[in-house]
């Protein structure tokens, strides 16, 4: 890459705010791969699509090393000492504790958001979440942020809804949303901020 932004005029004029859009495109491919591997069993394309996400993480990792802001290093120590400090069951206290053994994915998931809340203590509930995400995302995260604050999450489907029905009741309120000239991602988006 040091090498592409050296000799490539294309690549040497790029900035990471000219990037955010090869960055989007590349992750959506890589989440469009999963699916069809998942359906095919072939998972070849996603080593594709995961190689070009790569190097968009690179691509920004030399812009900024360019800049003096942080460089590929960074970021992987970065990461890596999150992991540390996230998986306590493995890496921290609990990982010479033989009851770490028998925790499932549920316990290691609150153990994970229990590390993760004292990280970010005194932060507002929707610090972190992209407002970019995809507006269903978006407000998924911000309901789960909303009830581990205890919050009540009186908009909270009954559970005992199956997978086809919630698809089809927001697909109808997308087309409901359509025939009302209302874009469904910002409308969502703007209900869920109000909720802040």
């Amino acid at each position: 890459m040091r090498r592409l932004r050296a000799e490539c005029p294309w690549k040497r004029e790029q900035t990471h705010r000219s990037l955010v859009r090869y960055l989007l495109e590349e992750t959506y491919e890589a989440v469009d791969a999963i699916d069809a591997g998942e359906v095919s069993g072939d998972w070849s394309h996603l080593a594709e699509e995961l190689g070009d996400l790569l190097l968009q993480v690179v691509f920004h990792a030399v812009v900024a090393e360019e800049r003096g802001d942080f460089d590929l290093d960074d970021v992987a120590r970065g990461i890596t000492a999150k992991m540390v400090r996230r998986n306590p069951h493995v890496f921290g206290d609990l990982a010479d504790d033989p009851a770490a053994d028998d925790l499932d994915a549920a316990a290691v998931n609150d153990l994970w958001q229990q590390v993760k809340a004292r990280e970010k203590a005194d932060r507002p509930v929707d610090d972190g979440i992209p407002s970019a995400l995809p507006a269903l995302l978006y407000a998924d995260k911000v309901l789960d942020r909303l009830e581990r604050a205890g919050t009540p999450a009186d908009l909270v489907a009954d559970p005992a809804d199956a997978d086809a029905a919630v698809g089809e009741r927001l697909l109808a309120l997308v087309a409901e949303a359509r025939a009302a000239g209302v874009d469904p991602e910002q409308a969502l988006r703007d209900a869920v901020r109000e909720r802040l």
